[in-house]
């Protein structure tokens, strides 16, 4: 037996001694000497109606027939205290017992519960009396002269035939009788094991447990033919656990847990079903709800929440004063089919084949369950990512679309400014071209002299046809040379050296040179210097450096008149520099020198330098001028060398 209480409320009453001693502090200060009689008479009418307001707590008694912490009592005791209704006006205060059984029983042990309940209670009488349990309804009844003779009592998780029929009890003494569905229990089971011939009932020692027994054997009679039932009945826990674990796979085990194993051992009913569980090899199915969590698949089975909860309906019911015998009540409380999914998914039972109107617990909640919000904010933001992705996607289409314009463009370009360089060397080329055809003809008319004459001899028309062949060769590579600046070409990048592409580039523009009385000069670095890129566009930006440095020396005297061509070979580059002596470039103009469009020369269009910058560019390199006012102009053009690390050229701007 337990005599700690529980109190369910707080009662709303007042403190008169607190408030007197207020009033007593306020009428020692002076101001209060003049209203001091007044002031009390309002003190003493307030205290006196503030007493008459109060309402007096209805007292609730609830008698467990078991121990505090059995899982059953501490379902029901949570069902029925969140059903419970208690106000300011019908404040209402809930007190436990606890009768300990079966550890405590007899006469004298009831004689000394009895006295001690109706002593302790004596100044707060219950207004109802709660019986949980078959042995605290028995205790209540047959004591109930010598407890609380008038008092209506609520009777919760008792069996209808009670240790008698329900109807014989006294009209107020009422509650809703409980039922545990054994065969449904059973036939659930084997509907989930249809290949099931083996059915072990497990109970204990004590009367109760023995009480179990008998019903599981009522049941047992109406087993299909293919089933047969055993009972492992107040077993020694060893010889349980072993007989438990060699049950084979067409087995399953049935236990309503027990109070005693057959060596005298000690159980709550869950804590045994819970050993069942762990010893068992197959699935274990329960009678009560408390059996949840251990290891248990489940049973149809009343919920001890719900018989909490109908007790407080009824408890509520008469404390508004309805009269016992007026209230309508269940036959019974309600089974329903409950199940931990943890097991059933152990014993591989489907989700699917568990009815939808089963209480499932220890539910394992589905990806969308545990992860809704997660999931949605993931959801949004891969849409979000997904519809970045795709407008870059299309970005980047749109960019290489253009880039691919701008290189189209960029090669009309270059071309256009190869036909413009070969518009400026129109001339020389003209006279390039005029000399070894003059020559030619020379070679030709000599020829038919000798013919005529008659005066020809082998040798003599020999060296005339070698120098005809000569002078062909020489308009022929002129017409080649130009022929390749002139063409459209996609650029390619292969390994040049440097100092023959120079040589070519500059034999390109000697006939211009000496057209304009201008002295070019070579001075290649030593061989070999390679580098990877096109060998026509390196050409093309020697020859527009050169045409510009012919430009400046235009109106020079002939001593300034030279141009200097030069290769050198850096720890990390090439260079070419082309280098004259002319009036230099202002420096107002070097910040826009590379720029389009820009030019110093009164007929230029601007491109030049910029389509050069471009090329240099798109190898790798870097376009730099170093330039004196009066003293001329050095443009420098670093090339990567393909044999130094980190040093291969970019991509081509244009093509």
């Amino acid at each position: 037996m337990s005599s700690t209480t529980e109190p369910y409320c707080i009662n709303v009453r007042a403190q008169p001694r607190k408030r007197h001693a207020e009033a007593g502090e306020f009428l020692k200060t002076p101001i209060a000497h003049r209203v001091r009689f007044p002031l009390v008479v309002l003190c003493l009418l307030a205290l006196s109606g503030g007493g008459a307001m109060a309402v007096e707590s209805r007292t609730v008694l609830v008698l467990y027939s078991n121990g505090r912490l059995v899982p059953g009592n501490v379902a029901v005791e949570a069902g029925l205290r969140s059903a419970l209704e208690s106000s300011a006006e019908r404040p209402v205060t809930v007190f436990t017992e606890f009768l300990d059984n079966p550890d405590f029983t007899g006469d004298r042990y009831e004689r000394t519960v009895t006295t001690y309940l109706r002593d302790k209670y004596a100044d707060h009488p219950p207004s109802v009396v709660v019986a949980v349990a078959r042995e605290s309804l028995d205790f209540v009844l047959r004591h109930r002269e010598d407890l609380f003779p008038d008092v209506p009592v609520v009777h919760a998780a008792v069996f209808p035939s009670f240790p008698e029929p329900m109807e014989k009890l006294p009209a107020d003494v009422v509650g809703v009788p409980v039922g545990y569905e054994i065969t449904g229990t059973i036939d659930q089971a084997l509907r989930w094991h249809p290949n099931t011939q083996r059915l072990v009932f497990v109970t204990g020692s004590t009367p109760r447990d023995l009480e179990w027994e008998g019903r599981f054997r009522d049941k047992a009679t109406g087993l299909p033919p293919q089933v047969k039932a055993e009972f492992f009945a107040g077993l020694p826990i060893e010889v349980l656990g072993k007989r438990l674990a060699e049950l084979d796979a067409h087995s399953l085990v049935v236990t309503a847990g027990f109070y005693q194993s057959g060596d005298a051992q000690r159980f709550t009913p869950r804590d045994a079903a819970a050993l069942v569980a762990e010893k068992s090899s197959v699935p274990v199915y329960g009678t009560f709800s408390t059996f949840l969590g251990t290891g248990v698949v489940g049973g149809v089975m009343p919920r001890f929440e719900a018989m909490g909860r109908q007790a407080g309906d009824i408890i509520n019911a008469l404390l508004d004063g309805a009269a016992p015998s007026s209230l309508e009540l269940p036959e019974r409380t309600r089974n329903n089919l409950s199940v931990d999914q943890r097991q059933t998914r152990r014993w591989r039972i489907a989700d699917s084949d568990v009815p939808p109107d089963a209480y499932v617990e220890f539910k394992q909640p589905t990806f969308w369950d545990a992860y809704r919000t997660a999931a949605l904010i993931g959801g949004g933001v891969m849409l979000l990512q997904a519809g970045l992705i795709g407008a870059l996607l299309l970005e980047h289409r749109r960019r290489l679309k253009a880039e691919g314009t701008l290189v189209q463009r960029g090669s009309e370009l270059a071309h256009a400014s190869r036909l413009a360089i070969a518009g400026e060397l129109t001339a020389s080329i003209a006279h390039e071209i005029n000399q070894p055809l003059a020559a030619i003809l020379a070679n030709t008319e000599a020829a038919e002299l000798m013919v005529k004459s008659g005066t020809q001899k082998p040798d003599d028309i020999g060296n005339i046809l070698a120098d005809i062949r000569r002078d062909d060769l020489r308009a022929s590579d002129v017409i080649a040379r130009l022929r390749s600046l002139l063409a459209k070409h996609v650029a390619a990048r292969h390994p040049i050296e440097l100092n023959e592409a120079v040589d070519q580039g500059c034999a390109m523009v000697e006939g211009e040179a000496r057209r304009r009385a201008i002295n070019l000069v070579q001075r290649p670095g030593p061989s070999p210097m390679q580098i990877l890129g096109d060998r026509i566009q390196i050409q093309q930006v020697l020859i527009n450096l050169l045409l510009n440095a012919m430009d400046a020396l235009g109106d020079l005297p002939d001593s300034r008149r030279t141009i200097v061509v030069s290769t050198a070979r850096h720890p990390e580059h090439l260079t070419l520099s082309v280098s004259d002596r002319g009036h230099g470039i202002e420096p107002a103009h070097l910040p826009r020198l590379f720029d389009s469009f820009f030019s110093t020369k009164s007929r230029g269009m601007g491109l030049g330098l910029s389509i050069s910058r471009s090329i240099v560019d798109a190898h790798g390199g870097r376009l730099r001028v170093d330039s004196t006012p009066g003293k001329g102009t050095v443009f420098h053009v670093d090339l990567p060398s393909p044999g130094i690390d980190g040093a291969a050229p970019k991509e081509y701007r244009w093509t």
